[in-house]
């Protein structure tokens, strides 16, 4: 009997196991997460009762850029009490070079696996000077991050795509950092404003990006290497001018642990419910 009761549950478990990842269509292996930013407002004034919209939205993987105000200890304490989770923690280029123990706890805290950089601070256009700074410093953040247990990882913002040499300084600085220490968080929205082919990329470097934002850019829009465009032009996933089911099963064979949807637009609550939709019917 014990026996029959333990097969049945075995078999249930197995069951539920491509259930659930069928749950967003056959190109997203799991369900996604969702960037704190795309709703900053709305936790800039309640923390906790933006949470639960957040977890009737069927969301419970959260990449934090912002305490909010709270400590990591109360902010950690809310996600659990809801039975959420922080994966990712975003924090400034500045912090994590003056202030990287702080850094550190507070991701600990929070039980990220990643701590994230969303932007190297640069003069005018983004140049080779630059870029050799940024391997430097990444070859750093990504040394002191795994020693305490932690994963370091870059997200492009579109201008690391100057041309250099036969690639771009992105390829630069893929090809100078440690693979073993240095990630990427391949933000789709700004691969595909600046020229590039967020697939083509993947591609490119399987084994390098573990985080990826979803987003989709208004059609009409043309892109540049400023990295920056209005919020308005995020839109629903699959509205836009990206090809989700293309960059999807490229992203099937990477080391992409993480989905995160991020809306940067005011229509973030009407978009993110149409962009959680628009995946599930991959």
């Amino acid at each position: 009997m014990k026996r029959s009761l333990l097969y049945t549950a075995l078999l249930s478990a197995f069951v539920a196991i491509p259930a659930l990842a069928q749950k967003f269509g056959k190109l997203l292996p799991q369900p996604p997460g969702i960037v704190s930013y795309t709703f900053r407002e709305d936790f800039k004034k309640d923390v906790p009762g933006t949470l639960d919209r957040v977890k009737a939205l069927g969301v419970t993987n959260i990449e934090f850029s912002n305490l909010f105000g709270k400590t990591a200890a109360e902010l950690r304490a809310e996600l659990d009490r809801r039975g959420m989770r922080c994966t990712s923690f975003g924090v400034s280029y500045d912090d994590l070079l003056n202030k990287p123990e702080t850094v550190i706890q507070n991701a600990k805290t929070l039980g990220a696996e990643f701590v994230r950089v969303a932007w190297i601070p640069h003069k005018d256009a983004y140049d080779l000077e630059e870029a050799k700074k940024t391997v430097t410093d990444f070859n750093r953040f990504g040394k002191q991050l795994s020693d305490s247990g932690l994963k370091f990882c870059y997200h492009n913002h579109g201008y690391e795509f100057e041309r250099y040499g036969d690639g771009t300084l992105f390829d630069y600085i893929m090809e100078n950092t440690d693979p073993k220490q240095v990630f990427f968080e391949i933000d789709i929205l700004w691969t595909f404003f600046p020229g590039q082919s967020p697939a083509e990329l993947l591609k490119k470097y399987p084994n390098r990006f573990a985080l990826m934002h979803l987003k989709d850019l208004k059609k009409g829009v043309q892109g540049n290497m400023s990295g920056g465009t209005p919020p308005e032009n995020d839109v629903a996933l699959g509205t836009g001018q990206l090809n989700l089911p293309e960059i999807l099963k490229a992203a099937r064979k990477t080391g992409i642990k993480h989905y995160y949807i991020e809306d940067e637009s005011p229509t973030s609550w009407e978009q993110v419910p149409q962009s959680l939709a628009y995946l599930k019917s991959l």
